[in-house]
């Protein structure tokens, strides 16, 4: 099944109204040859939403970095999937690792706020990753089956749920696994959704990369089979890294397997 990549940049709690001129950069650049085979997406802090969404339209699509759980209620401070929706978001990014350790998010908070995302006709950005120590520990896979497993209430399909592997090591340190355990572990994210959600969902379901994504290795990952995109955290804030990021999607015909798996 031919699935259309998505780069997604996640711009965190960094940039004000004076950069919105890197949007209409990333819009002017890509809505010809780039937005008629891939999607393109930027996640700016919630007071930009809004502003995003006019320098952005229609090409490129605007999501949240997060949303509560109800949709509307006494939750000072928070945002609900509706008001994202209202604000002209068409996806939101959950289960970040940087929510997961420093709000103490769980598995079973991130399925609830991914039913309320799906309410609101959002697509929700499922994020999963394991730490270095994880990582040494070879509890990889195990770790991603677990956060899948949890975090993922049923109902998932290829329109209203992504999922990025972002292995919390990489994030923000220059550092990314080798093609060959990116394509291990996405082939395995990818057989645990057949299982979970069975086979044509799981087919549909793109999954992306992320965790030090640049324009020096965009062009390896994304030619990785079943790395349907990435999302892009430090380089999204760059508008012309960003823009090289999407222009190294490679054409359908151009990303040849890598070679099977056991």
């Amino acid at each position: 099944m031919a699935r259309r990549p998505l780069i997604a940049g996640n711009w965190k709690m960094h940039g004000g109204r004076a950069d919105l001129d890197k949007l209409r950069m990333i819009r002017e650049a890509t809505r010809r040859r780039i937005c008629e085979t891939t999607d393109v997406l930027v996640c700016p802090p919630a007071t930009l939403l809004a502003h995003a969404f006019e320098a952005l339209e229609p090409k490129v699509a605007v999501g949240g970095q997060d949303c509560h759980f109800a949709a509307s209620g006494p939750y000072t401070g928070s945002i609900s999937a509706p008001m994202l929706a209202d604000s002209g978001a068409r996806y939101v990014i959950l289960g970040h690792s940087e929510r997961r350790s420093g709000c103490g998010e769980d598995d079973a908070l991130v399925a609830r706020k991914v039913a309320a995302a799906w309410s609101a006709g959002l697509v929700a950005i499922v994020c999963v990753g394991e730490t270095e120590a994880e990582h040494a520990a070879g509890r990889t896979l195990a770790v991603l089956r677990e956060e899948l497993t949890g975090s993922l209430p049923s109902g998932a399909t290829g329109d209203n749920t992504v999922i990025a592997y972002e292995p919390i090591w990489a994030i923000g340190a220059g550092r990314t696994p080798t093609p060959d355990e990116i394509e291990k572990i996405h082939h395995a994210m990818r057989e645990h959704l057949s299982h979970r959600i069975g086979e044509p969902a799981a087919r549909a379901v793109r999954l992306l990369y992320g965790g030090s994504v640049k324009p020096e290795n965009a062009g390896e990952i994304l030619a990785i089979r079943n790395v349907d995109g990435a999302l892009v955290g430090g380089a999204s804030l760059n508008a012309e890294d960003f823009i090289a990021i999407c222009r190294s999607v490679p054409e359908p015909a151009a990303a040849p397997p890598r070679g099977g798996l056991e």
